[in-house]
C-alpha cells in the first residue's frame, strides 16, 4: 500500500518510525518548512523530516494547502491512504478526497474528548485520570472524522505533559499499526463520534501560566503538570515571577491561599481548599532551573510569606 505522511513535530516521529519498520512504501512525507531555532535563529528543519531524509524519503514542505500546489504535490506521491499525525496544517476537500483510502488521523486523545492542538496538556489540566490515542477517517471539521480505533492509557497522579507525551507517541504508532492491519484486511469500522459530548484542547499560551493560589491543591499541581515544560505555571514572590516545574499534593498546616507553611528544606505553599502543595523545582528569573530546597538554601524565606496573585 503506498502511504503518504504528513506530520511535523517529535510526536509524529514514532508513527513515521513504525511505517518504515513495518516496510510499508513511503511515497512521501509532508511537513512544516523548516524554521529558525535559538538565539541566533538558525535555520532548523522538523523532526519528521530529518526521519525521512535519513531514510531517504521525499520530504514536500508546502507552505500553504489551498492554492493547488499541496495537491499536485501530493498527486506526484500518488498515495492509496494519507496518514496525518500533528501535521498542523488544515487540509483542503480536495487533498482529503484523493487517496483511494482517504485520510487518516492519529490524534491524542479518547475522541470526541479534547480536540484540537494541545489535547495533552488539557488531559492534565482538566484533572483526567486516564486519556488515549485515537485513530480517525477525517473530515473537513476539526477532529470530527468517524473514530477508527481508540486505545487509553492512565495519567500518573505526578506526570507532567511532557512524559505524557512521550507515552502517547509510542501509544499512537501502536494505533496506527492495529489501524493499517485493518485497513488491509478490509476490517476497519467507522464509529461515528457523539458530537454532543465534545470537548476542545485549545492551543497553549502564556496567559495560562500565573497560578490562582485560591484553587484547590489539586488543580494547581495539575496546572503545573500540565504546563510543563511549556510555557510553565509561574507565581509571585517579592515581585518576582518563578516558573514552577514541578510540584507535589502534599500535608500541611491549614492557612490563606498562597501562603508558605513550611520553608526549611521543603517549600510547602497552602491553596485555596486548605490542602497543600510542595514546590519541588522552580526557576527563578533570569536563572536556570533548580530543587526548591537548593533556592531556599541561599535565599531563606519565612514560613508566613504568601505568593501573591
Amino acid at each position: 500500500m503506498k502511504i503518504v505522511f504528513m506530520g511535523t513535530p517529535d510526536f509524529a516521529v514514532p508513527c513515521l518510525q513504525k511505517l518504515i519498520d513495518l516496510g510499508h512504501e513511503v511515497t512521501g512525507v509532508f511537513t512544516q518548512p523548516d524554521k529558525p531555532k535559538g538565539r541566533h535563529g538558525i535555520l532548523t528543519p522538523p523532526p519528521v523530516k530529518e526521519l525521512a531524509e535519513a531514510n531517504g524519503i521525499k520530504v514536500y514542505q508546502p507552505t500553504k494547502m489551498k492554492d493547488g500546489t499541496a495537491l499536485e504535490m501530493l498527486k506526484e506521491a500518488a498515495p492509496e491512504v494519507v496518514i496525518v499525525v500533528a501535521y498542523g496544517k488544515i487540509l483542503p476537500k480536495e487533498i482529503l478526497e484523493y487517496p483511494q483510502f482517504g485520510c487518516i488521523n492519529i490524534h491524542a486523545s479518547l475522541l470526541p474528548k479534547l480536540r484540537g492542538a494541545a489535547p495533552i496538556q488539557w488531559s492534565i489540566l482538566e484533572g483526567y485520570d486516564e486519556t488515549g490515542v485515537t485513530s480517525m477517517m477525517m473530515d473537513e471539521g476539526l477532529d470530527t472524522g468517524d473514530m477508527l480505533i481508540s486505545r487509553a492509557i492512565p495519567i500518573g497522579e505526578n506526570e507532567n505533559a511532557e512524559s505524557l507525551h512521550d507515552r502517547l507517541s509510542v501509544l499512537g504508532a501502536e494505533v496506527l499499526e492495529e489501524t493499517l492491519d485493518l485497513l488491509k484486511k478490509g476490517e476497519l469500522k467507522r464509529t461515528p463520534q457523539n458530537h454532543a459530548e465534545f470537548t476542545y484542547a485549545s492551543m497553549l499560551s502564556k496567559e495560562l501560566s500565573p497560578i490562582d493560589w485560591s484553587c484547590s491543591a489539586k488543580q494547581i499541581h495539575d496546572k503545573i503538570r500540565g504546563l510543563a515544560p511549556w510555557p510553565s505555571a509561574t507565581a509571585k514572590l517579592g515581585g518576582k515571577v518563578f516558573k514552577i516545574h514541578e510540584s507535589v499534593i502534599s500535608q500541611g498546616k491549614a492557612a490563606s491561599a498562597g501562603e508558605i507553611v513550611e520553608s526549611g528544606k521543603r517549600l510547602v505553599v497552602c491553596c485555596g481548599d486548605g490542602k497543600c502543595i510542595e514546590i519541588l523545582s522552580l526557576q527563578p528569573e533570569n536563572k536556570k532551573s533548580m530543587p526548591a530546597s537548593d533556592y531556599l538554601r541561599g535565599n531563606p524565606v519565612d514560613a508566613g510569606t504568601k505568593f501573591e496573585n
